[in-house]
């Protein structure tokens, strides 16, 4: 048992890894737990779980008082939820930095992860059946009836009726139980195409005559990156468990009344934004869909001399005029839909997708000046 459990290891322990690596390395692993707590915290939560429209919020307020620590074990999976996206976030905006896009099937697995994620993520939101879990819902689902011909259809058979109900419920708790298991797939599918390139580094350069290996030096790197972000897991999960909820989720669903300005959690929020800056219902999904997929791009869009953008300054303002717009995109997805939000979420949308083709055309121009 212990041979055979060595073997698996070996490859793991001896994996050439590249000298230079710095902490923004972590994130993988870090992501690995994340996904670990959901799966461990979520399976305890459907134990007690009720997949009935009438008996939902109630079964949660159970799990919140009645069950042994039943309120801590969903405090760290609704934040757990939370946590999971800021390290995505940031994994992937290291990633566009450090161009790990040039690692292409990589790079298309990990795009696929996100969006299998963000699914996941959404219907897990629903669950709890308040009034923003069902009206998210409602207006989320309602964007599939853009769709020509075939959209209102494709509504009708996901809500199982024509409107949310039990069936509604019910197939989207199956879906967001499946679903991480799907995730754990592709994550090796992820983990095994990066283990035959190896890592990018923060020098941009091939790395073949400069690497060690991965244990010690970077399990220990690694445990590091855990005890900060258990520490900042904890925090939030303890002392302030409903900072990232929104407070119309602390109401029962009823469709009989609608919330003044409603919005999905605030990991979509940027989306959210872009969604709400086209006029038109179908360019609207279909922009919604597009800042995400773009990322898809960007291996297409690299014939860069250097394979990092710490040697191209124009790309490092770039980056982070973007990494600003993604924070006021959220931001404004936060606000009602009126004067000056409309204007800002326009305009903040054109520079979010500018971005990928003058990322492309600056890294040009410096190569040809240098």
């Amino acid at each position: 048992m212990k041979k055979n459990l060595l073997k698996l290891l070996t490859p793991m322990i001896n994996l050439p890894t590249p000298s230079s690596i710095s902490f923004m390395w972590n994130f993988g692993s870090l992501l690995m737990i994340c996904l670990i707590n959901q799966i461990v915290t979520g399976l305890f939560l459907a134990f007690h779980y009720k997949t009935d429209i009438n008996l939902a919020f109630q079964s949660i307020i159970n799990m919140n008082r009645n069950i042994n620590f039943g309120w801590l074990i969903r405090s760290f999976h609704a934040n757990g939820a939370s946590m999971f996206f800021i390290m995505i976030y940031i994994h992937i905006s290291r990633g566009i930095y450090m161009n790990s896009f040039n690692f292409k099937m990589t790079w298309i697995i990990g795009v696929i992860l996100l969006l299998i994620t963000m699914m996941t993520a959404f219907v897990g939101y629903v669950l709890p059946w308040g009034q923003m879990s069902f009206w998210g819902a409602t207006v989320i689902t309602n964007l599939l009836s853009a769709i020509p011909y075939l959209g209102q259809s494709i509504v009708i058979w996901i809500w199982g009726g024509f409107s949310i109900n039990n069936a509604t419920l019910t197939r989207f708790f199956s879906i967001h139980f499946i679903l991480p298991f799907i995730i754990i797939m592709f994550t090796f599918i992820h983990l095994f195409f990066l283990h035959l390139t190896g890592s990018n580094n923060p020098l941009g350069v091939n790395s073949n005559f400069d690497k060690i290996t991965f244990s010690p030096y970077f399990i220990i790197k690694d445990l590091i990156g855990i005890i900060m972000f258990m520490w900042m897991f904890f925090i939030l999960s303890m002392i302030f468990p409903y900072l990232l909820n929104d407070h119309n989720n602390f109401i029962m669903a009823n469709p009989m009344i609608t919330p003044n300005h409603i919005q999905p959690e605030w990991y979509f929020l940027f989306s959210y934004s872009i969604l709400r800056a086209i006029p038109n219902k179908l360019g609207g999904v279909m922009a919604l869909l597009m800042s995400i997929l773009i990322l898809l791009i960007m291996p297409l869009l690299n014939n860069k001399k250097f394979l990092t953008n710490k040697f191209y300054p124009l790309n490092k303002i770039m980056f982070w005029i973007f990494i600003m717009t993604f924070f006021i995109l959220t931001w404004i997805g936060m606000q009602p839909v009126e004067y000056p939000f409309i204007k800002m979420g326009q305009m903040f949308t054109s520079i979010y997708f500018s971005y990928f083709i003058l990322n492309f055309y600056m890294s040009k121009l410096w190569d040809k000046l240098i």
